[in-house]
């Protein structure tokens, strides 16, 4: 019965990664959406940076960048308590 199960996870794994891996993108082509556009009209004027991509991660999107950056922290963190308390023990 046991087997069952991991053979039935596996098939449905694999079926997972099979339709995600039909239904991506051609790679290089992205859909275009009007987004798009207004970060390479106005990205230059509206952050005074020449690197569109360094204004939209750094201006735009800087509260998220920040959250993914504490969250990042809290890892590191957590896993040098847990390799601390290991140590000691």
């Amino acid at each position: 019965m046991e087997k069952r199960i991991k053979v039935s996870v596996l098939l449905l794994l694999c079926a997972f990664l099979l339709m995600a891996g039909m239904f991506l993108h051609e790679e290089g082509n992205p859909d275009e959406t009007e987004m798009d556009d207004y970060f390479i009209e106005n990205g230059q004027v509206e952050t005074g940076s020449n690197n569109i991509v360094a204004a939209i991660v750094f201006d735009y999107r800087g509260l998220d960048t920040l959250g993914e950056a504490s969250v990042l922290f809290a890892a590191a963190i957590g896993v040098l308590i847990v390799l601390g308390a290991t140590k000691n023990e």
